[in-house]
């Protein structure tokens, strides 16, 4: 395949489900998230890469620094084509595996995966390798169904992939039509694909659903544009009004965009969500708009502008994921461990103080803080944190290009600590994806990687460690809330 062909297509990774809201009860409201799909027909390596160029470009935003040009990440993105080229240890097509072999290696093909297979509660054990059920999800791409909500004001989470990306439905326009959303704590802008839409690859934007007049009577334009740009992408349209229900909670005319400029990256049909909703402080907004949650707040709907999320893992077969707006969801945590801390950050992102330790010793990284985001996969440190934190993992190497290959049975337990409480991360967590997808208890490649950060002290903190707690984030108080999941 040509090394340009590849190029085009690194970036897209995301799919969509659908399920239903639950009527929210005492203020409180919760809206289902679904996973997205990272591709499956890339080597690791090259996976890996296209996860720290989206998070170098969304930290150098986050930290209001120059983010690295697209001839420093092509360039990247070259070398490790070139490495997966030449490297016998990668079959042809990544870690797809071919038909002919599945029954050599007890590897389902892409195309065979059963979600009643997908985990039984104990596949987290990273004793046993890289979970079976994560490659299984993680080649077919395929939706993962959630088990029914057993509480009120819950919805299930559908899973996508292996643990890639966060998509609610809402409900937008007049009639109100099902949009596919994704969920982003690291950003602070609601937009919707607009009628029209062009991608910027040239063409239209997809196969996707579209608002404007022509399919909403209840949609008014302001004449005033707006554009954001994201480690993956970016877009551009109008400001609008129209109505919204986030799980039955109705706004009327409320303010956000409609892209009519989309990149690749949210344009492909492979992208199967039809906007996003960023969740991060209003001041943060390119369109100078309130967020969805603080709209909810604002007219009485909820009684503070809190998000909450609980983010599940395929491998787990538990598919109890969801996002709460208004309040915490006590079923999903432990409130004895439930922890508040300010946040930091001025410019209204959700960042805190934390410390490392790894083996259970403290790495002694003082004056750190995090980033806490929903929109990145990865975590991302300074590179003399990442590599503390890796000489404390045995059989850690550095790949030389920012990335660490750690045993896929490492039991090290590597953990977060937020106002004086340790979170670990799942040693399972860890686990990017095999080098080898025919061995499961062979390398894998670590989801903790170097990033060019803006200080030595700042970290960016993605799924990684954020499937490990339940996290909560309150605007009026400007707090930032974590616990240990039940």
């Amino acid at each position: 395949m040509q090394f340009s062909f590849l190029l085009t297509v690194l970036l897209l990774a995301l799919a969509q489900v659908e399920a239903a809201p639950v009527k929210p009860q005492q203020r409180t409201v919760t809206l289902p998230l679904k996973r997205l799909p990272q591709r499956s027909d890339l080597p690791p390596t090259v996976l890996l890469q296209q996860h720290i160029n989206r998070s170098h470009r969304r930290h150098a935003r986050m930290t209001g620094r120059e983010g690295p040009s697209d001839a420093e990440l092509v360039k990247r993105m070259e070398k490790r084509l070139h490495q997966a080229r030449y490297d016998k240890r990668f079959n042809r097509n990544g870690v797809n595996v071919p038909a002919s072999n599945n029954e050599d290696v007890g590897i389902k093909g892409p195309n065979r995966l059963d979600s009643n297979q997908l985990g039984n509660g104990n596949q987290n054990n990273s004793s046993n390798g890289f979970p079976q059920a994560g490659l299984d999800a993680q080649n077919a791409g395929n939706l993962t169904i959630a088990n029914q909500p057993t509480t009120n004001n819950s919805l299930g989470l559908d899973v996508e992939g292996n643990d890639v990306g966060y998509v609610a439905t809402v409900q937008v326009g007049t009639p109100p039509r099902d949009f596919s959303i994704l969920m982003d704590s690291g950003s602070a802008d609601f937009w919707i694909g607009g009628e029209g839409c062009q991608s910027l690859g040239g063409g239209d934007c997809g196969n996707h659903v579209f608002l404007g007049p022509n399919s909403s009577s209840s949609f008014q334009t302001s004449g005033q544009q707006f554009q954001v740009t994201y480690g993956s992408g970016q877009v551009a349209g109008d400001i609008v009004a129209d109505n919204v229900s986030i799980a039955g909670l109705d706004l009327a005319q409320h303010v956000f965009g409609v892209a009519l400029l989309e990149s690749q990256d949210f344009s492909n049909d492979t992208t199967k969500f039809d906007g996003l909703m960023g969740l991060a402080q209003s001041p943060l907004s390119n369109q100078g708009v309130l967020t969805p949650v603080e709209s909810l707040a604002k007219n009485g709907l909820i009684s503070e502008a809190i998000t909450s999320y609980k983010i599940s893992r395929v491998s787990d077969g538990l598919n109890d994921g969801e996002i709460t707006f208004g309040g915490l969801d006590a079923s999903k945590f432990d409130s004895t461990t439930l922890v508040t801390v300010d946040n930091v950050n001025p410019q209204g992102f959700w960042e805190a103080s934390f410390t490392v330790s790894a083996g259970g010793k403290d790495l002694g990284l003082t004056g750190r803080t995090a980033i806490l985001d929903t929109g990145t996969t990865l975590i991302i440190a300074p590179a003399n944190d990442a590599q503390a934190v890796h000489a404390m993992i045995p059989g850690s190497q550095s790949d030389g290009q920012g990335g660490f290959i750690i045993p896929c049975t490492t039991t090290t337990v590597v953990s977060l600590a937020f106002g004086g409480k340790n979170f670990d991360i799942n040693p399972v967590d860890l686990l990017f994806t095999p080098v080898d997808p025919n061995n499961l208890q062979g390398d894998c490649i670590s989801g903790i990687s170097t990033g060019t950060i803006g200080t030595p002290q700042q970290w960016l903190v993605g799924d990684v460690f954020l499937k490990n707690a339940y996290y909560s984030t309150n605007v009026q108080k400007n707090t930032i809330s974590l616990a240990k999941l039940v």
